[in-house]
Formats: C-alpha cells, sequence, structure tokens
C-alpha cells in the first residue's frame, strides 16, 4: 500500500458503484481508485475514460492479478459474491462487497473463512449504517430517549418498470427482500441490538420466480416486534420507525437521505413534535474511509461478515416462511 493510501480497484462496471462508490472512493481522503474491470474490454476501457480511472482490465482475473491494487469493491449480482470475493482474498486483495454479501449465512461464513485464511478484511457495503443520523438513532434508542421500545416499523419499496433487470432474475439473487428489504431487516436487528427469535413472511412471487413484494414480521424477546415492507411493485417508501414506551422516533429517506441535512422527527403524542437534525454526510464516503482505515491501521472494522451472515440467517428464515404461506420459523 504506497503512501498510507488504499489502492482500490472496481469488479465491474454496475450503476451502483459508477454513481455512488466510486465517486467515494475517489474523494476519499485515505484511497484511490486505480483500476476497473469488466468482462468486455472496450467497455472497461470506455468507462475508464469517461471517469477518471487511471487504468483498465478486461477480466476479472487480471484485476485480481494487478500488483498495484490492493483492495476490491465487488458490485457484481448477488449469485456472484462468494466465487470472487474468495478468489479476490486468495489473490490477496481485501474486499468491499455489496450487499447481501451472498446468497446465505454459510457463503458468508465461507467467504470470512477465506478472507481469515489471506490475511484481507472483509466487509459488507451496508453504507447507511455510517451516516450520523443512523448512529444518532441508535444513540437516542440506547439513552432510553423514547422508553422501552416495542415496535419497530420500515419499508423500502420502488417500482421496476423492466422486465429485464437483474432484481427479477432468480438465478442471480434477485427479489424484494434480497434487494431493499435486506436493509429493512439489518436496520431492525440493529435497533433492536439482538437477534429475532421468530419471524413469519407473506410473499408475492412474479413470473421469474423472485419475491416481487414481500411483508415480514421479527419477533424479539423482551415484547419487541419488528413488521416491514418491501416491493419492487410499489412507488417508492423509504423510511423506519421506532416505537417506545415513552414516545417514537421517524426517520424518512431512512438508507438514501442524501448529502443534505437529515432529520429524526421525535413525536410524544399530544405533547407534539420535535425534530432533530443531523448535519449531511455522503454515506457512502464514510462508509469507504473507514473500510481503508481499518486496513491501513489494522484497527477493528464495526461490521464484519459474521454480522452479514446473521442478517442472511433471518432472511433465509423469513424466505422459508413465506414459501411456506406465512408459517413462523423459529431462529
Amino acid at each position: 500500500m504506497a503512501d498510507s493510501i488504499l489502492r482500490w480497484g472496481v469488479m465491474s462496471t454496475a450503476n451502483i458503484g459508477r454513481a455512488a462508490v466510486n465517486p467515494a472512493i475517489q474523494a476519499s481522503s485515505n484511497g484511490t481508485l486505480v483500476a476497473v474491470a469488466s468482462r468486455d474490454a472496450t467497455r472497461a476501457a470506455d468507462f475508464a475514460s469517461l471517469h477518471g480511472i487511471p487504468r483498465h482490465h478486461g477480466s476479472y482475473e487480471a484485476l485480481l492479478e494487478d500488483p498495484d491494487v490492493d483492495a476490491v469493491y465487488i458490485p457484481l449480482p448477488n449469485s456472484m459474491h462468494r466465487d470472487w470475493t474468495i478468489r479476490a482474498a486468495q489473490a490477496g486483495k481485501h474486499i468491499l462487497c455489496e450487499k447481501p454479501l451472498a446468497l446465505s449465512a454459510s457463503e458468508c461464513l465461507e467467504m470470512q473463512a477465506a478472507a481469515g485464511e489471506n490475511n484481507v478484511r472483509l466487509m459488507e457495503a451496508f453504507m447507511y449504517r455510517f451516516h450520523p443520523r443512523t448512529q444518532r438513532v441508535i444513540e437516542m434508542v440506547r439513552e432510553g430517549v423514547i422508553g422501552d421500545i416495542r415496535a419497530i416499523r420500515s419499508a423500502f419499496t420502488f417500482r421496476l418498470t423492466r422486465p429485464d433487470n437483474i432484481r427479477l432474475d432468480a438465478g442471480l439473487g434477485g427479489g424484494a427482500l434480497m434487494d431493499v428489504g435486506c436493509y429493512c431487516v439489518n436496520v431492525s436487528r440493529t435497533i433492536a441490538g439482538t437477534e429475532p427469535v421468530e419471524v413469519q413472511a407473506f410473499a408475492r412471487w412474479a413470473d421469474s420466480g423472485v419475491d416481487d413484494q414481500l411483508t415480514g414480521v421479527l419477533r424479539f424477546d423482551d415484547d419487541l416486534t419488528a413488521h416491514f415492507d418491501c416491493s419492487l411493485t410499489t412507488e417508492r417508501c423509504e423510511m423506519f420507525e421506532v416505537g417506545g414506551t415513552a414516545g417514537h422516533l421517524r426517520i424518512p429517506g431512512a438508507f438514501l437521505p442524501g448529502t443534505a441535512d437529515a432529520s429524526i422527527h421525535e413525536h410524544r403524542g399530544r405533547n407534539g413534535e420535535t425534530e432533530h437534525v443531523v448535519p449531511g454526510a455522503d454515506e457512502y464516503l464514510l462508509m469507504v474511509e473507514h473500510f481503508a482505515d481499518a486496513v491501513l491501521s489494522g484497527g477493528a472494522l464495526h461490521y464484519g461478515a459474521e454480522e452479514a451472515a446473521a442478517n442472511m440467517r433471518t432472511i433465509e428464515a423469513l424466505y422459508a416462511s413465506a414459501r411456506d404461506g406465512g408459517r413462523p420459523v423459529t431462529l
């Protein structure tokens, strides 16, 4: 790693990289984007030229062989995360991989083992966790600002209009729960501070075999439940709420608030509402800088592959329930 700067390569020209993560790496104080790879050499070259990336590779293998790349960002389809993460680890590259980290908890643990065996770091790219508003909500809950929490409600929905979108491809690990519902599961588990003991889900199945709508319930100990909706068929809704014995918090634009100031709405019944404003931040920038800092300093990652495996364990149980007509599934 040159001059304590993490040198990144990006595996694919996917839109999430182009629009969000790649610019964050380029703007970061402790990283630089040195290469991009695509299975189409012309596409890689055009992408590198357009976005000011010094080098390009016509295969993912070539990127992993590049000695000037310390870490890779993997925004490939979900079904490809496991194999390319393991190959990257074996090549000695640190890995930031898009969410969900894998198709199952067992795959997450395989990836973790590969990273450990090759002395590299691995993290799932759930960027919303790095936004200071998310951190402030967690602090308020832990401080008892709204009393004992009893309910968590969340939603992440948007409407797909192209039938060839990879989110509708079962073979690529598509589906509403895998694409956006995973955020709802993650924020529910994070706010609860523990793992659910039982889940239940109801889904609508697209012709392609994926869930294009899913409603889920997570039951935790201590009388806490979480309810969420995720969908690829309804207009955009992105929020979560935390209900407590003394009040509740509502967080709009919960996962993609942009860089403007972000609000937390604290409600106390007839006593009205208090708006807490958190200064704007680029959550993608904060994520890549945290990852690079952990690699460069040898410090701890806030979120390891074990956390990703726990999220996938809940998602797997939700799918088992949905495929069985909503039968409750114990974890």
